[in-house]
């Protein structure tokens, strides 16, 4: 299909494109890698007058990494994050994750700025922010904020920025321990069926520490605090993962579609959740 007519800007600087949010509203929409957003205007989801691309906007392509913690521009690509050492080093739940996206020609555009910020319940990366503890930064006329992921989601394409602010980078408390990216989807290029990110903390034999964050099950990702709470104090046993999955089940409230009746996703998150633990506890 063929989207409605709308103007197009493509301003140099942060400065241009508040500017153009604060005079027309929400009657305008940033784009980053537009993967998210075109297709909902093509299928006439999404009206949006006035579209402003960031391509040309610069600081939002940098990814920096210090002791404690690691800052990603909202510009960077899920491509950019599988090719980059530093990130796989620190970070390799991040490329484990991005891998599952979609496909390399989605990959190659798709930003993470753009997966954060849409709203969107079945991107990959809002739920793995969560299980990160990651923040996201926001800019507006009135100066910066930070918004922690596990606050940020309100409802399906709903979040805490406003209309008139603009993500520009995300920033991970640097992350310890074992992790693992689980994903159950129907075909390649698909949105889960269910996914599961896990970090996991081991001292010894048993668990210090560890956060799930579900995805594709609710209007919005699921951070399970119970769930990472059955883990810890444990050895991540069976009878400790059983645990888990039932803490996650209650958190969730998935709806039937294409991709399935409840019962079935229900089942499905539980798998995939069983082997992210196992995996993430095999890592730490």
């Amino acid at each position: 299909m063929i989207p409605a007519a709308f103007e197009y800007y493509r301003p140099k600087d942060m400065a241009g494109v508040l500017a153009i949010l604060e005079e027309h509203g929400d009657d305008a929409r940033v784009m980053a890698g537009g993967h998210s957003l075109i297709p909902m205007m093509k299928l006439r989801m999404a009206d949006v007058p006035h579209l402003i691309d960031l391509q040309d906007v610069g600081g939002l392509s940098e990814i920096t990494i210090t002791g404690d913690s690691i800052r990603i521009g909202a510009m960077i690509t899920q491509t950019d994050i599988i090719n980059h050492d530093g990130l796989k080093a620190a970070a390799p739940i991040l490329q484990e994750a991005a891998l599952q996206i979609a496909d390399p020609q989605v990959r190659n555009m798709g930003t993470v700025g753009g997966n954060v910020a849409n709203g969107d319940p079945g991107n990959d990366m809002p739920g793995l922010m969560q299980c990160l503890d990651a923040s996201f930064t926001l800019i507006g006329a009135d100066g910066d904020r930070d918004v922690p992921a596990r606050e940020f989601y309100e409802a399906a394409y709903m979040t805490a920025r406003d209309d008139e602010e603009v993500l520009t980078a995300v920033t991970i408390p640097m992350p310890k321990g074992g992790y693992a990216y689980e994903k159950q989807k129907r075909k390649i290029g698909d949105y889960a069926t269910a996914a599961a990110a896990v970090q996991i903390v081991k001292v010894g034999d048993t668990c210090t520490a560890a956060s799930v964050a579900m995805t594709n099950l609710s209007d919005t990702p699921i951070f399970s605090e119970a769930a990472g709470a059955a883990l810890v104090g444990t050895t991540v046993d069976v009878a400790a993962i059983k645990a888990a999955m039932a803490a996650m089940l209650d958190d969730i409230d998935p709806t039937e579609d294409n991709r399935g009746p409840i019962a079935f996703k229900k089942h499905v998150a539980g798998v995939i959740l069983r082997r992210a633990i196992e995996r993430a506890w095999s890592r730490a």
